[in-house]
């Protein structure tokens, strides 16, 4: 369903614009709920209304794995907002993530320009620039980057994931702003019960017509069958011992991981 003609929110260049700092993996990037910008937060405002006016729309998506580290901000600067959180098993998850890293990092070598162009646009989640998001444990960031230095991917991608869904898992635990905004969506879930799960997600954010849209969209939603993780006993083992802890607190268990 998704084509090089489909639109893609490029939000991500006003955050760079006005936070210099927000994808250096040096610092924290968190935006806390206390955080203060006026400068920002009237663009990017006026910004969200003109799409609406431009698109005569009266609701505005965004599809941005960063706002992870922004979350309590974004609670605090759109009371009505409704947060969607996907969750997927350590396991898949990295799978899907090594596949992805792989097929961006040979288009960049192929294409430089295409890596200048993740870079204006603020996309540091795959290829030759690839950069992990500081939440607040520099030196936990600095293990992951040094494991994808010295070609450990499968650790690396390990700690990333434990290091984010932890962080998302005490964010919801501690922040009832978040938590009351937030319906978290686990991709196993979904696949088993499309209809179940996609009509929490309708009725979460409070959007009509839920009816047509699960009648359109239920039966194409399916495991994915394109790829298989193929990962040796010894990968498995260092998925479990990375991310065991955390990933039982959303609900994954021995198998799961």
């Amino acid at each position: 369903m998704i084509t090089p003609e489909s639109p893609d929110a490029v939000e991500e260049m006003l955050w760079m614009a006005f936070f210099p700092n927000c994808h250096n993996p040096a610092v924290s990037n968190l935006v806390g709920a206390g955080a203060r910008h006026p400068g920002f937060e009237g663009f990017y405002k006026r910004h969200l209304q003109k799409l609406l006016l431009a698109e005569r729309a009266s609701r505005y998506a965004a599809k941005a794995n960063y706002h992870v580290v922004r979350l309590p901000y974004l609670a605090r600067l759109f009371p009505d907002a409704k947060i969607l959180i996907p969750v997927r098993a350590p396991a898949g998850h990295i799978a899907s993530l090594i596949r992805q890293q792989q097929r961006f990092s040979q288009g960049q070598r192929k294409q430089p320009r295409s890596l200048a162009l993740m870079q204006r646009s603020g996309h540091f989640e795959f290829g030759l620039d690839r950069r992990p998001m500081n939440l607040g444990d520099s030196a936990r960031v600095e293990q992951i980057v040094q494991a994808w230095a010295r070609g450990d991917e499968v650790r690396g991608q390990a700690m990333y994931w434990d290091m984010v869904y932890g962080y998302l898992a005490y964010l919801l635990a501690s922040d009832a702003r978040v938590r009351a905004a937030a319906l978290v969506v686990r991709f196993e879930d979904l696949c088993q019960a499309p209809a179940e799960s996609l009509r929490s997600v309708l009725n979460h954010c409070v959007l009509p017509d839920a009816g047509r849209i699960l009648h359109q969209f239920v039966r194409r939603i399916r495991f994915p069958a394109y790829y298989s993780a193929n990962f040796s006993s010894r990968d498995v083992d260092v998925i479990r011992n990375e991310t065991a802890a955390t990933a039982k607190l959303w609900g994954y268990g021995e198998r799961g991981a």
